[in-house]
């Protein structure tokens, strides 16, 4: 398969590396705006690892009609790059967010329905082994009847500041992959949101009318409840877990030895390996498969995993946590334009 990859920053590497490395692609493309960052890219690629990879303007990669397209570049170009896609006839991965804001995701989620491209949406957390286990568990019944949901989101350091402005804040751009995941483990949609935050460090966060330390209670649908810790500064490592408690059964996501945890009770050691030190690193086999289910995607032979539909229900509940947060009450999904469940 010829697959064109359009963004050669951190993201965009690390999914040019994966691409370089899977069989069934015989050919890379990449594209940047910035043509020398193209040019470093495709020389990092291991010559070894595939048959060709090679520079290509950004018009180009919808000219030569690839395969598939990989969208990695700033998130302001997310939603024109998909549209233009679709418009092509080719299939599409896009790095989340879709887009900047609720009505451009809209707008994209309508020109997708229109049409019988695919587009699948980079929630990279779906392709988790622990969190599909999890899914497994819950559709299985081994859990019982679902009670109460936990989800954590700490990084061990905060990110440049200049991201941060354009980043959409912490609920956004950090915690809208706990949003994704709990309705994709879950199966139920979000009804009201009650969150709150705080910036307890660098300055650049609260001149971005953003927060460093976040919480939340999310309502379910079916009456469940689930509650939210997102962080900026957890020093002691990368930690990404998600507790589903039921009336059988309890159950962790991201309980391995390199949970960044230590536990206060006497003779209990675990766990007692290196923690996590990024997301990239704890989740390499789920981006793997990500990309790996993306070739079939583009194939036709396997629908999206994760349509711009989906992609747009995690947003929504992003828009109410941050409204919350802003506002210091409790937001229904309504408010901030989701269809009434």
């Amino acid at each position: 398969m010829h697959i064109t990859v359009i963004g050669a920053g951190r993201m965009g590497m690390a999914h040019i590396a994966t691409l370089a490395r899977l069989p069934g692609v015989g050919e890379l493309s990449i594209a940047d705006r910035d043509a020398d960052r193209a040019r470093a890219a495709a020389n990092r690629v291991d010559p070894h690892a595939m048959t060709r990879a090679r520079v290509v303007p950004v018009d180009a990669a919808f000219a030569e009609k690839a395969d598939g397209l990989v969208i990695v570049a700033p998130t302001s170009e997310h939603a024109d790059l998909v549209i233009r896609a679709i418009d092509s006839g080719i299939p599409v991965f896009c790095e989340k967010p879709v887009a900047e804001n609720v009505s451009r995701t809209r707008l994209v989620v309508e020109h997708w329905a229109e049409a019988t491209v695919p587009v699948q949406i980079g929630f990279q957390r779906r392709f988790d082994p622990g969190y599909a286990s999890a899914r497994a568990a819950l559709q299985a019944g081994a859990l019982g009847s679902l009670r109460r949901v936990h989800l954590i989101t700490g990084d061990p350091r905060p990110p440049a500041a200049e991201y941060i402005p354009t980043s959409g804040g912490i609920f956004r751009d950090c915690s809208v992959h706990d949003f994704d995941i709990l309705r994709w483990v879950t199966g139920l949609e979000a009804d009201y949101v009650f969150a709150a935050g705080v910036n307890r460090g660098a300055e650049f966060f609260g001149a971005a009318g953003d927060v460093d330390e976040a919480a939340a209670v999310i309502g379910l649908s079916d009456g469940t409840l689930a509650t939210l810790q997102a962080s900026r500064y957890n020093g002691a490592g990368y930690d990404v877990r998600m507790e589903l408690a039921g009336t059988k059964a309890q159950i962790t996501v991201g309980l391995d030895d390199r949970a960044p945890i230590r536990s206060a009770e006497a003779d209990v050691a675990f766990p007692t390996g290196e923690p996590w030190p990024d997301f990239q690193t704890r989740f390499q086999t789920a981006y793997r498969r990500e990309m790996e289910t993306f070739l079939k995607v583009a194939a036709g032979t396997v629908p999206s995993p994760c349509t711009p539909q989906d992609a747009l229900a995690a947003l929504y509940i992003a828009e109410a946590a941050d409204l919350s947060r802003r506002e210091h009450r409790p937001v229904t999904l309504a408010e901030v334009g989701a269809p009434l469940l």
